[in-house]
């Protein structure tokens, strides 16, 4: 099979030819037909964001595809399936806290690196091995449309935070960093899921008068000022009510003072989840957070049945894909995409390879 190659951090990426993957019991091997490029790939393969992986890889993070052939022990899957192929793949041996790397993208963890030996190679490529569990089916699916389904991929993330905060029909939450790529699709994932409210805070008023177009009045969108506590007021003051559930989303800023403006919004017994890109300390009032009874939590992705569940979403109408704009290359066109996905990111963008 074809594979576009990571060899060194700072280096293009080579096309290469590598022996075709064999699905062994608990495995999958999928014909990849669309993955998506995301727009700071340029940023990991150059080595700026340091992430830990091991080269030679192909690399590249969740896909759509077709199952070429399956373990011994399938009993559902079949070759033929339409499959997302969750990036987000967890060791066997310990269900409770098991050691999590994302394929082809960052293996954070000794534990994380080993899983990397075996499930080596990531979606940049015409096939793809990955365990039977994240290999999950999608029905029948259009070949065409194959592109659009890697917005599932972006949505996922902001559904896994939350599903963290436990957001209940009806409630207010607000998503900080709501005009970036994953916050804009946590605004469409939070009124799927029947939040009364969706605060958007934001400096691109551009960005926020565009969110305002596609969902309607569900949506209060705020136009941030860069002063923390004026935020803070301003972003309770969008809200029809009290603001049940805050979940951060920021890219990686140089100050956390953006998050804990969002943080502070939240309801005496509400919510906060972290799963943005600050690498930075957020210093929370430890009285305020105790007297107000708030939970603080961090997340990373999504648990085990969320592809399946935010699927059945997309597959039942209460969410669409049909908002996102496809930009799709070929296997051989890779480092153009990745040039292309750092020029074209934002809101409702994606660009794919299509191996």
């Amino acid at each position: 099979m074809k594979a576009a190659m990571l060899k060194a951090f700072g280096a293009p990426l080579v096309i290469e030819n590598l022996p075709d993957p064999g699905a062994g019991a608990g495995d999958v091997v999928v014909d990849i037909v669309a993955a998506p490029v995301l727009s700071y790939a340029n940023e990991v393969f150059s080595g700026a964001r340091q992430y830990p992986l091991s080269l030679p890889l192909a690399s590249g993070v969740g896909a759509i595809g077709r199952v070429r052939a399956v373990g011994p022990d399938a009993t559902r899957l079949a070759v033929g399936d339409w499959v997302f192929c969750d990036p987000t793949v967890r060791s066997r041996d310990d269900a409770v806290s098991p050691d999590v790397m994302l394929q082809g993208w960052i293996a954070p963890s000794a534990g994380a690196q080993r899983l990397q030996t075996v499930f080596r190679h990531g979606p940049f490529a015409e096939q793809m091995l990955t365990p039977m569990e994240n290999a999950v089916p999608l029905g029948a699916l259009d070949p065409a449309d194959a592109g659009r389904w890697c917005g599932l991929m972006t949505m996922l993330v902001p559904y896994g935070g939350l599903l963290a905060a436990n957001l209940q029909a009806g409630e207010t939450v607000l998503i900080s960093g709501a005009t970036g790529h994953f916050g804009s699709a946590g605004v469409a994932v939070a009124l799927a899921m029947g939040a009364g409210c969706v605060v958007a805070p934001g400096r691109n008023a551009a960005a926020l008068a565009d969110l305002t177009r596609r969902f309607g009045p569900r949506v209060a969108t705020v136009v941030l000022t860069g002063s923390e506590s004026e935020d803070t007021v301003r972003m309770r003051a969008a809200a029809p009510g009290p603001i049940d559930k805050v979940l951060d989303l920021m890219p990686p800023l140089p100050d956390a003072a953006p998050a804990r403006a969002a943080a502070m919004t939240v309801r005496p017994q509400g919510t906060v989840v972290l799963m943005g890109g600050i690498r930075v300390g957020l210093e929370l009032p430890y009285v305020h957070l105790m007297r107000n009874g708030i939970t603080v939590r961090g997340q990373y992705m999504y648990p085990r049945d969320a592809p399946a569940r935010l699927a059945a979403l997309i597959r039942s109408g209460l969410l669409s894909l049909e908002s996102f704009e496809v930009s799709a290359f070929p296997l051989e066109q890779t480092n153009e995409a990745v040039v292309h996905a750092a020029e074209h990111g934002g809101p409702f963008r994606i660009t794919v390879i299509e191996p």
